[in-house]
């Protein structure tokens, strides 16, 4: 059998910038990327805490070490420059080896940089 399980999360993501007027999708540092194991056009969910939003589009790879993570398209209507943000990866794997798998959690500290602590 088939299992969704979390794959990947980058926790206390800070919305760096909102584009409207993108095709859609979410634009995310490649650093954060790599750390978090997500790759270019994966899909993924986004959780706004500011007003509980939840949705979902893909990933475009953003500028290495630039701390970008941007909303883009109508979700800028609904997740905001400066918002808090929890960004969630699934993948699908057989039963018994999502019970040994270990996500890529990632905190983010200011400015989106890797809390290494």
């Amino acid at each position: 059998m088939q299992v969704t399980v979390l794959k990947s999360k980058i926790h206390n993501a800070h919305i760096t910038d909102a584009n409207i007027n993108y095709i859609g999708s979410i634009t995310i540092d490649e650093d954060l990327m790599d750390a978090a194991k997500i790759i270019d056009g994966e899909q993924v969910h986004v959780i706004n805490y500011r007003n509980g939003e939840r949705l979902i589009t893909y990933v475009i790879q953003g500028a290495r070490g630039s701390g970008e993570i941007c909303m883009n398209g109508p979700a800028a209507l609904k997740i905001e420059k400066g918002d808090k943000v929890i960004i969630i990866a699934y993948g699908q794997m057989i039963e018994s080896k999502a019970k040994k798998f270990k996500p890529a959690i990632i905190f983010n500290e200011a400015g989106n940089s890797l809390n290494h602590g």
